[in-house]
């Protein structure tokens, strides 16, 4: 495997050199534990609803009609949507104040759920992610793709990251630099794909010193992809 020190070297001469590419991993950092605990369950359930409408779609529209969102899903009150029947979420597929989209609609309900089996088992979702070890985020990827809804691919890897915990984002490019890297030879979607692209991680993390969100970006721009 490629050694990280060759992988910054690389995306440093890509990207103007040393000082310039530290600047840049230094524009996105991860939220303390402590921070992302605080964050209410609502949010959760707000950010996970925003990446699955982006999946695959516009992002502009989505930002540009997200005051709709909230205002139609309640500000995405967990006990509201747990509850929530059927009804309102066939109402909801005719408001013109949210994109009309009945399958991605109905994960709110699903993924409430999730947020509220979380604060049950940990107190909050956010104490649920805030405590989630690094070297695990394979794993926590698998519990969102297998407790929520549309969770998964890289639609759980952006919400979070959006949300602040550190996190490898698994795009194109990084993909790319994973492949160059001798981790994968193809895009990982098994298991087993993804316990090497984790414990490839958690070698450069040891290596370096470095957060996964640092090492993904890093990974980003070693490549043309």
């Amino acid at each position: 495997m490629t050694p990280y020190s060759d992988i910054f070297d690389r995306a440093a001469g890509r990207h103007g050199g040393e000082a310039a590419l530290e600047k840049r991993l230094a524009e996105t950092k991860p939220l303390s534990k402590a921070k992302i605990a605080a964050i209410p369950d609502d949010r959760w359930l707000a950010d996970m609803t925003r990446r699955i409408f982006q999946a695959g779609f516009s992002w502009k529209v989505i930002d540009s009609k997200w005051d709709g969102f909230e205002a139609a899903f309640d500000r995405f009150d967990i006990g509201r949507w747990v509850l929530a029947p059927d009804e309102d979420f066939d109402a909801l597929a005719k408001d013109s104040r949210i994109v009309r989209n009945p399958q991605k609609i109905r994960t709110v309900r699903e993924n409430a759920v999730l947020i509220a089996g979380l604060a049950k088992e940990h107190g909050s979702a956010g104490k649920a992610f805030g405590s989630w070890p690094a070297d695990d985020f394979s794993g926590l990827l698998e519990l969102l793709k297998v407790r929520g809804s549309r969770l998964g691919g890289t639609t759980a890897q952006y919400f979070l990251r959006g949300m602040g915990v550190d996190s490898y984002v698994l795009s194109a490019h990084v993909v790319a630099a994973l492949m160059e890297a001798g981790v994968i030879d193809k895009a990982p979607t098994s298991k087993k794909a993804m316990a090497a692209v984790q414990a490839a991680f958690n070698g450069w993390m040891a290596e370096s010193g470095r957060n996964l969100t640092q090492i993904s970006r890093t990974l980003a721009m070693s490549t043309d992809g």
